[in-house]
């Protein structure tokens, strides 16, 4: 059956975890074994290209609606989140949902000398009051698929003068992203966008860049790029590409041609399919007895049916469990097959 992906993909089960990894294009995984193979030969030029990573950072800029300029590259989302942690004053206040994900959170308690709260994801706007110093927030909850009410996030921390950190790795690659309405985002690009995991962005606007230091700094945050190798690098990057880290260049060979795949399809076309299998099955679960999460999510989730995903394994049928939900993710290789399957097995 054709899926939005074509033959991009070559599923062996029925795959419905992209929130917990997504799988990767078949030009993907070529990109990675012929960089690797090349690496086990012996390469001349070194580890890989940094065209690749000019590439990927160029691509997921286009999906995520910002200049190329304002986008870091790194490994993961807590390494960016803990880059913005450490540049907060001493009693900040910072403002979570309740039950957020660890690596927006633990970054800045683990400091201890920042003011942390916490307010249903449902109330987060009306939570943000006038000594709200950051909204610190997943788009998309991992738990359960909420989509959080952006507009209303972004009018509050507006009118109070907070800072906001998104983080979209549950929502970039299904949902349009638009990374210049916010002071900041995060994106492990190892799910939706379908990347190897190694691979996560760091959005920031003008302003906001001028609030970090880059304690990280190295070779690659230097403002021509080959010109200090060693000693003291004396000019910084001045576009975001002073808060890179060093790539993981198998990672970015392969998230160029991911996120390659994702542009030519277009991030409108997939928001449409993710989230019409998803209602599909949401309304499948409702004749079935079961009650999900309402929304309009790719991501569906159903309270008290987590135990049942060691029993769809055996069925051939990839979901997982998050705070006791049955937790499933649509995505661009998923049909309608797919979801039938899935409720017929549920059903018995």
């Amino acid at each position: 059956m054709e899926t939005l992906g074509g033959a991009e993909f070559a599923p062996q089960m029925t795959y419905l975890n992209t929130s917990t990894c997504g799988l990767l294009p078949r030009r993907t995984v070529e990109a990675v074994k012929l960089l690797a193979d090349e690496l086990a030969a012996g390469r001349p030029g070194g580890a890989g290209e940094w065209s690749a990573v000019t590439a990927a950072r160029q691509s997921f800029a286009r999906l995520s609606g910002v200049d190329e300029g304002r986008v870091a590259v790194g490994g993961s989302v807590s390494v960016h989140v803990g880059l913005i942690a450490s540049s907060l004053r001493p009693g900040a206040e910072v403002l979570f949902p309740e039950g957020e994900y660890a690596s927006v959170i633990t970054p800045f308690t683990v400091r201890g000398d920042l003011k942390v709260r916490y307010a249903p994801l449902e109330h987060l706007a009306d939570a943000v009051g006038p000594g709200t110093y950051m909204v610190a927030f997943s788009s998309v909850q991992s738990s359960d698929g909420r989509i959080a009410d952006m507009p209303a996030i972004r009018a509050a921390a507006a009118a109070h003068g907070a800072r906001t950190l998104v983080d979209a790795s549950q929502s970039a690659g299904w949902l349009p992203l638009d990374a210049a309405s916010w002071d900041f985002t995060v994106t492990g690009a190892f799910k939706f966008l379908l990347c190897p995991r190694g691979v996560s962005f760091l959005t920031m606007t003008e302003e906001a860049q001028e609030t970090l230091v880059p304690i990280h700094a190295g070779t690659y945050a230097a403002e021509d790029l080959w010109a200090t190798t060693y000693g003291r690098i004396e000019e910084l990057a001045r576009s975001a590409r002073r808060f890179d880290e060093p790539p993981a260049f198998l990672s970015y060979h392969g998230a160029k041609e991911s996120l390659a795949l994702l542009e030519e399809t277009g991030i409108d076309a997939v928001h449409a399919y993710d989230t019409a299998l998803a209602r599909r099955f949401r309304d499948g679960l409702t004749e079935l007895g079961h009650r999900p999460v309402p929304g309009d999510s790719a991501i569906v989730a159903v309270p008290g049916l987590g135990d049942r995903v060691p029993g769809l394994a055996g069925a051939g049928v990839i979901v997982s469990e998050r705070a006791g939900n049955l937790r499933a993710a649509f995505h661009l290789y998923n049909t309608a097959a797919d979801v039938d399957w899935v409720l017929d097995v549920l059903s018995g």
